[in-house]
């Protein structure tokens, strides 16, 4: 068994979603105007049924980092996973979900801030795996915002 076979092993169904990826985003919300980002996130297994999480997003044409979430994708049993997720903004996210044939929908199952942090209520996380192509989707309910779509992005996995 090589050193890779063995280090995707105990993932189980969250195998496809290890690595680094590369790629572009778009954004949008009705409280803020239209934007767009590149994405770099790292998917990095350690062993365990689960991946280090790392997102970093900058302004599209190397301009100025935007923002950044770090965590675990964690596999609780047979299809069933867990993402834990902190951003520097003042939020922690857990979420639940299953992954069937390379999708992974997540719902919030705890989403807490810090006192000074803006007032989200709920996300809900959508990644796909096909090949060599991770495309996800966020929805988020922020104030007196119902929850609506506000990021999609394509990204390649990288060599």
């Amino acid at each position: 068994m090589t050193d890779v076979t063995a280090a995707l092993a105990p993932l189980g169904v969250l195998a496809p979603f290890a690595g680094h990826w590369a790629g572009s985003g778009e954004g949008h919300y009705p409280t803020i105007e239209d934007f767009a980002y590149d994405e770099q996130v790292n998917l990095t297994p350690i062993g365990k049924p689960f991946l280090t999480y790392l997102s970093r997003t900058r302004k599209t044409g190397g301009g100025p980092p935007m923002h950044t979430e770090n965590g675990y994708l964690r596999l609780t049993g047979g299809d069933s996973v867990e993402l834990l997720v902190s951003q520097p903004t003042g939020f922690v996210e857990i979420h639940q979900g299953d992954v069937r044939d390379g999708v992974l929908e997540m719902t919030t199952v705890t989403l807490s801030r810090s006192p000074n942090a803006k007032p989200v209520h709920e996300i809900r996380r959508r990644w796909v795996v096909e090949g060599d192509l991770l495309t996800y989707d966020l929805w988020m309910a922020h104030d007196t915002t119902p929850l609506t779509h506000h990021l999609h992005a394509e990204l390649r996995r990288q060599e």
